[in-house]
């Protein structure tokens, strides 16, 4: 280490022009390690204690050869409409899940088995994922299922973690853009709930195009986790945003950017305030079995009314006023508050869960009575995890920053008292949106990493042209003091994360024979007399062609197969191989098929044979040292 002066406090905070780029380098482990611990003004780091920061900083992240992490991370793909698994603090990107998008290396959006899931909506080959949340019991990651919304095409998503692959989607009726997703988290994830985020009229039909109209509007819903079927909705006031649960089961909530029903820029920031929206759940449940219900535009959903009429509050809902346009909802580990970011203002609204029973009960005259604090945190607020110490990490958007802030103090502090709730301001690199802490959603939270997911990057990586990557950094906040441990690079706005305990997530190594996911072929298969694990057999039935094989290292089972110009092919593959991580592939050349079967696993697809003449089909996963010899030959004869 050479001899020059180390930064000072004030140069970390740029006043002078100096950047924290040029104060930071390309180093995230170094000069990252040493903003956070100067951002409380301790002063000028030593050599010796910056250097002892450094390679504590590096020992805490470092996941050596043959390590395992200590959690998993599922973050959503952002535009790419799939989810992402990452080992945390590592880092490491260890599978992708695709969900809404077409996938040629797992042939998700192309097989058989991945189209029923997709159903009517396979005809969208895009998807714009935002929110990853794995299912609960008693308020605990169960690690059964992980759910993910489309905001793009109104779709819902659930993924079984046993096998990494999503088994069931959900177009959600009578609604735009599903945006906001969270789950009921006790006594177990029986609802997901998931904001329709634009005002819309009823029917859409073209008939009107008047937002203030009363049959336009926006609803919340509520998805039987189990069953991946609509539960029920409920019609709202104005856009909705995020949502989080409590840690009863009795009440949800939704933040409301639009409160005025605009249009344009400058109509959705009008009002002085807008709201927060507080479900009550069992309320809801009892209308709906009491047949106090409607449905909507030939849907079968029973819908609600949450809206206020002539000033008075819907029975199943509450709005509590809080600063205009807010963003994020959090529900606190503690399971005290829910916490709704101010967005265009400086403060975050803290809702005492524990006055909703007498705010329904009529027991306020002011609905802003359940508002125990108003902390101001700084420019641009968006998102508040936890650490399950009491404290609160809250982004900053504007001030590209994220601020650790103590909820006690802050309530201290809105009674009057002088307590400074603010413990530490630590700069990112830019703008970030979601944050989220380990374990942070559940009463587990454990207060050791947080991940920050930055909509810039700058120039904090290798240029890459006009298309910047984001950058996801991971900060250490097991100590007193943030510290910025890692940047990554992530493409195409991944939006928001999850992290769980490794020990909370159960894969499979190998298939199960009667997994469900292909159970619809194997159905298929037995009609036509075939046994999937030992025949190698083609099916002619008029134009259509069934052929069957098993393929195990380095072979197929049929090595060539005799088709007409114009049949419609449809080949299906069972992995008789037993050994884990041997996963084989089948390409037909230029035909645009292709699609994964790993071990035990029957995979299908179907295409025309368009081409007369002679096509080779490939296995696409190296699975073998004669791996280049798994092949075979599709014979096309002139029509």
């Amino acid at each position: 280490m050479s001899d020059k002066k180390l930064p000072t406090p004030d140069a970390v905070q740029e006043p002078r022009g100096v950047s924290r780029r040029s104060f930071l380098g390309t180093g995230a482990v170094t000069g990252a390690v040493l903003a956070g611990a100067t951002a409380l003004g301790a002063g000028t780091f030593t050599r010796e204690s910056w250097a002892a920061a450094a390679k504590e900083a590096k020992s805490k992240v470092h996941v050596g050869p043959g390590e395992l992490d200590e959690y998993y991370g599922f973050w959503s793909g952002g535009h790419q409409g799939e989810v992402r698994v990452l080992g945390v603090p590592s880092m490491r990107e260890l599978m992708r899940i695709p969900v809404f998008n077409v996938d040629s290396a797992t042939g998700w959006g192309l097989t058989n088995e991945s189209k029923r899931i997709l159903g009517d909506s396979a005809k969208y080959q895009n998807g714009d994922c935002h929110h990853p949340h794995i299912s609960m019991t008693d308020g605990k990651y169960d690690g059964k299922y992980l759910f993910i919304n489309d905001k793009a095409n109104s779709r819902v998503a659930r993924i079984r973690l046993d096998i990494m692959k999503c088994d069931k989607i959900l177009t959600v009726p009578n609604v735009q853009a599903i945006h906001g997703l969270r789950l009921q988290k006790v006594p177990h994830t029986k609802y997901v709930f998931a904001n329709g985020e634009f005002v819309i009229p009823h029917p859409n039909d073209g008939s009107t195009f008047d937002l203030q109209d009363k049959n336009s509007f926006t609803m919340f819903n509520a998805i039987d986790a189990e069953k991946m079927e609509m539960a029920f909705q409920v019609i709202v006031d104005g856009n909705l945003d995020n949502t989080d649960a409590d840690y009863t089961g009795k009440y949800a909530a939704s933040t409301c950017y639009n409160s005025e029903k605009a249009y344009d820029l400058g109509g959705m920031m009008r009002n002085e305030r807008d709201w927060v929206v507080v479900y009550n759940i069992p309320r809801i449940e009892a209308a709906i079995k009491a047949g106090k219900f409607i449905t909507l535009d030939g849907s079968k959903v029973p819908v609600v009314d949450g809206r206020k009429v002539n000033g008075k509050d819907s029975e199943f809902t509450r709005y509590i006023p809080v600063p205009k346009n807010p963003h994020g909802l959090n529900t606190s580990s503690d399971g005290k508050y829910f916490i709704a970011n101010g967005k265009l203002s400086p403060t975050v609204s803290m809702i005492a869960i524990d006055r909703l029973d007498d705010l329904f009960n009529d027991r306020y005259k002011d609905p802003r009575e359940v508002i125990v604090a108003e902390p101001e945190l700084g420019l641009g607020p968006l998102h508040t995890t936890f650490d399950g110490r009491g404290n609160a990490y809250t982004t900053l958007f504007i001030d590209s920053q994220v601020v650790k802030w103590n909820m006690e103090e802050a309530v201290r502090a809105y009674k009057g008292e002088k307590v400074n709730y603010i413990k530490q301001k630590l700069d990112v690199q830019y703008q970030p949106g979601h944050n989220h802490a380990s374990l942070t959603e559940t009463s587990e939270a454990d207060g050791k990493w947080l991940v920050v997911l930055c909509k810039f990057s700058k120039d904090r990586f290798l240029p890459t042209g006009p298309l910047h990557p984001e950058n996801d950094q991971l900060i250490d906040i097991s100590g007193e003091e943030m510290k910025l441990v890692h940047d990554g690079p992530a493409f195409a706005e991944p939006h928001d994360c999850i992290l769980a305990r490794r020990d909370q997530i159960k894969t499979q190594k190998i298939w199960s024979r009667n997994d469900p996911f292909f159970a619809g072929t194997v159905e298929l298969a037995k009609k036509d007399g075939i046994n999937l694990e030992t025949d190698n057999k083609v099916i002619r039935d008029g134009n259509q062609v069934r052929v069957y094989m098993t393929s195990m290292a380095p072979a197929y089972g049929l090595t060539e197969f005799t088709v007409k110009q114009g049949n419609e092919v449809t080949v299906t593959i069972t992995n008789i191989d037993q050994i884990e991580d041997v996963s084989h592939g089948f390409v037909m050349t230029n035909h645009g098929v292709s699609m994964e079967i790993s071990p035990q696993q029957t995979s299908s697809i179907t295409f025309i044979a368009d081409k007369a003449g002679l096509h080779w089909y490939y296995c696409s996963w190296f699975c073998h040292a004669l791996h280049m010899e798994m092949v075979g030959r599709m014979l096309v004869e002139k029509a």
